[in-house]
């Protein structure tokens, strides 16, 4: 499994022969200038929410690539009303698609369509594939419900929201590591807007002094589980 960084929360996972995008938000995104759009390979587009930093991207790259869009039943539906192929999900369901199994998990925040349309309830994907297992928690808030996610799998990477102010913060992310017994953290949504700079320094020492691995990957960069 390899994971790339494009930015933001936007990321790019090849597994089994397939490419899967993660809230595609790359064209508006300075910090993202040198990522061609219009290049990415896309089988699936995974949707954690409706904010516009989520979904820019989506429309255009699932008009090229034909990819199908999985996400909430309101995101899902809200997309194939427009034509796109699209999956719908909602919490604590999971499906097995050709690249492994997705299951929709519990996240705490908000979600709406820039355009105002119901955005529903959003969520996070615990990904299974491949005999690697990833979280990918969306914009959320530290929550109880991670707890539950080692119940049923056990994970070799948790990506998480560290800027604080819309998401968890770094002492609350490490918090969510625990939760899900899972000491490799992928962080994300930082530094694209004011509000979520911070400091990767200290960002990354507090994991470590916690016996953990925080990865801050440059843009474009990736990792193989």
């Amino acid at each position: 499994m390899k994971i790339t960084f494009y930015g933001h929360a936007s990321l790019g996972i090849e597994v089994n022969g397939k490419h899967i995008l993660v809230d595609p938000y790359i064209s508006a995104n300075p910090q993202a200038s040198h990522i061609d759009v219009h290049s990415l390979k896309a089988d699936f587009i995974l949707l954690t929410h409706a904010h516009g930093d989520h979904i820019l991207d989506v429309e255009a790259i699932a008009r090229r690539t034909h990819a199908v869009i999985v996400s909430n039943a309101e995101i899902a539906g809200y997309y194939a009303d427009k034509g796109f192929s699209s999956h719908p999900m909602n919490h604590g369901g999971s499906w097995n698609f050709d690249f492994g199994k997705v299951k929709y998990v519990s996240a705490v925040h908000s979600s709406s369509f820039p355009d105002g349309s119901n955005g529903g309830n959003p969520g996070g994907f615990v990904i299974e594939s491949e005999h690697k297992n990833i979280y990918i928690s969306g914009d959320t808030a530290l929550t109880m419900d991670m707890k539950l996610i080692p119940m049923r799998t056990k994970l070799d990477l948790a990506i998480f929201p560290i800027g604080d102010n819309f998401t968890m913060d770094v002492e609350d992310a490490i918090i969510a590591s625990d939760f899900v017994e899972c000491d490799k953290i992928l962080g994300i949504h930082y530094d694209t807007f004011g509000y979520i700079k911070i400091d990767h320094e200290d960002a990354i020492r507090k994991f470590f002094n916690k016996g953990k691995d925080l990865m801050l990957l440059k843009i474009g960069d990736s990792i193989e589980l």
